[in-house]
């Protein structure tokens, strides 16, 4: 639901440089079962929110109902993760944010278990990656090392939620909110770096 809207909005702003991290909510198989006593219930509960996020979506697209039918169990984080940045090692930022916003159609459209690695390498090949490379990447130790830099990263930052925006290390915005919201947001980071920038000549 952001990543449209942040895609809209970024064009807005050429001086702004986007660096995509991951962060996971659940990353290994069980972690669904940590937060809600079952995979069962950790299922129907995530399902809840996809409807509510439904109410939210400038156009209502995910479709809770057929992932309620899926036989899988919900999908955990860390494959997916990977994917993007076995992306980004190959292609860069543009390459990641790509990949990223395949596997969330795969995910919140069609409902296929993207924590199957042959689902996530047909993303990558619906994104025009090399997949060789890609699943070279993929499976590499340097790849987990990067995904467990960026989830270091986000424990010193103290974040707990997806999506989360943070500029100069301090600035930080989250949640999925409308565009305007991140238009704001982007100006005040742009002013306030401005006049810190005349504060320090």
């Amino acid at each position: 639901m952001a990543s449209p809207r942040l895609r809209q909005v970024i064009a807005e702003f050429p001086e702004v440089r986007v660096v995509h991290r991951c962060f996971a909510l659940a990353p290994t198989p069980d972690a669904i079962v940590v937060m809600f006593g079952s995979k069962k219930r950790g299922k129907a509960e995530i399902l809840e929110h996809w409807r509510l996020a439904n109410r939210y979506d400038d156009v209502p697209r995910f479709r809770p109902d057929l992932m309620a039918a899926r036989p899988f169990d919900y999908p955990y984080s860390m494959p997916g993760l990977r994917a993007c940045k076995a992306a980004e090692s190959i292609g860069g930022q543009q390459a990641h944010w790509d990949l990223f916003d395949r596997i969330q159609y795969a995910h919140l459209i069609e409902c296929r278990n993207i924590a199957d690695d042959a689902v996530l390498r047909d993303c990558a090949v619906a994104v025009g990656l090399d997949v060789e490379r890609w699943e070279v990447a993929y499976r590499s130790p340097e790849t987990q090392a990067a995904v467990d830099a960026d989830l270091a990263r986000a424990r010193m930052l103290s974040i707990a939620a997806v999506p989360t925006l943070v500029a100069d290390g301090t600035e930080v915005i989250t949640g999925a909110r409308p565009a305007a919201h991140y238009r704001a947001w982007l100006r005040a980071v742009l002013e306030q770096r401005a006049r810190a920038g005349r504060d320090e000549r």
